[in-house]
């Protein structure tokens, strides 16, 4: 069971890590992405996305020879999937980027290729790649109707800004189709995972992925859920929270202006999806959380109800803090809907991280992207969405200045 070779199948937050940590233990690694102008930064060495330390071992690994990229994928011992897993209007896995990746892979394999699904899935799509593959190659299906291929689910579960050491340091769950594939998955994450990589089958491992992101979901939706009962009370949530986290026995989140990303702002979903009767709390739970970004935007426009012209500040539009994925961002959504609601003020977004908006945002006139002190200089209310390292401490303003802080840094 012995891997010389891998092909990633889509280079974006986690294909291109995990082919940087393959490369620097010892693996030729192919990348494949449908996107050229990345192809092209990777092949130069230089990190299209904001992780730390990512920009420096991938210069080395490219520089290496070790791992390049292209438009089209290249046959190896391995294929990791590595694609987006968003969700339809309805809330249920949209899974045509899995699908996409299975037809452009399928002319590359033969029999006895090892493929693994590394995109997170709702219960059954490892299934259903299997089902791709052999509509694609018949010929890699044997007369008994045995799929000539081993396929297992091998889910991400990673920490954005600490994605290159969690890669190395994490458990990893395999869960294949069969025995032999799970067995074939172990072996080739044993080359990077110094972790305990536990083995399962595929539909196990597709709602494991999904339970570890609801659990965290579930939790942050009970810090949200204070806030606004807090915020009724005229109680200060975070000093509430740190009074009741001095209990031996409590661990309380802390609450901020919703939940992003394409983890937890997702894949909850997939499990109401799989069962809807059953899964009312995880429903409920995102439902609190996908409504925090309007409640801060109603704070704002109360507190300028009576200043139609104001200029606000609006800090971070990322997920989390220290990187540049917006996906899903809590930010974005507050965003456009305090520019939608307050047409004559003028938006000054603040996000160190990227260099121009996200369309929703660059198509609303009154919203700009600044730097922080031009920000700052001109605002009438700032509104702190994200705890950025450039925003943690508080600035000095103008008395007359309003604040809203979503995160409980300025208190």
């Amino acid at each position: 069971m012995t891997f010389e070779s891998v092909c990633i199948a889509g280079l974006g937050y986690i294909g291109l890590p995990t082919a940087v940590v393959f490369a620097e233990r010892g693996v030729r690694v192919f990348g494949y992405d449908t996107n050229a102008a990345l192809v092209d930064d990777i092949n130069r060495g230089r990190a299209p996305l904001v992780e730390p330390d990512l920009a420096e071992h991938l210069g080395a690994v490219v520089a290496a020879g070790a791992l390049t990229a292209a438009l089209s994928p290249t046959r190896a011992d391995a294929t990791v999937i590595a694609v987006p897993t968003p969700f339809l209007a309805d809330k249920s896995a949209d899974l045509s980027y899995i699908q996409a990746a299975a037809e452009t892979i399928a002319p590359v394999l033969y029999d006895g290729a090892l493929v693994v699904l590394e995109s997170t899935s709702p219960p059954g799509a490892t299934e259903q790649l299997a089902a791709w593959l052999a509509a694609a190659r018949p010929d890699l299906v044997s007369g008994d109707g045995e799929l000539l291929i081993d396929i297992v689910h091998c889910p991400e579960r990673v920490l954005p800004g600490n994605i290159l050491s969690e890669l190395v340091t994490n458990d990893r769950v395999v869960g294949g189709l069969t025995t032999r594939a799970s067995e074939r998955g172990r072996a080739l994450y044993s080359l990077i995972c110094n972790g305990e990589i536990l083995l399962t089958d595929a539909k196990t491992a597709e709602l494991s992925k999904c339970v570890e992101n609801s659990f965290r979901d579930v939790n942050i939706a009970f810090a949200n859920e204070l806030s606004l009962v807090c915020d009724t009370l005229g109680i200060d949530v975070w000093q509430l929270i740190d009074l009741a986290n001095h209990h031996p026995r409590v661990n309380i989140l802390q609450p901020g202006p919703g939940v992003g990303g394409h983890c937890l702002a997702v894949d909850p979903w997939f499990i109401v999806a799989a069962d809807p009767v059953n899964s009312r709390l995880i429903r409920t739970a995102r439902e609190v959380n996908d409504g925090k970004p309007a409640w801060v935007a109603d704070k704002v426009n109360e507190a300028l109800s009576d200043k139609p012209e104001s200029t606000i500040a609006a800090l971070g539009l990322a997920f989390k803090p220290d990187i540049d994925d917006l996906r899903e961002s809590p930010a974005r959504a507050v965003v456009e809907t305090i520019a939608k609601a307050n047409p004559a003020a003028h938006v000054l977004v603040v996000e160190p991280n990227v260099s121009s908006l996200p369309s929703e945002l660059a198509a609303l006139r009154n919203v700009s992207l600044v730097d922080y002190q031009t920000a700052l200089a001109q605002a009438d209310c700032v509104v702190l969405l994200v705890d950025h390292k450039e925003f943690r401490t508080r600035p000095t303003l103008r008395d007359d200045v309003i604040i809203v802080d979503t995160r409980g840094r300025w208190r």
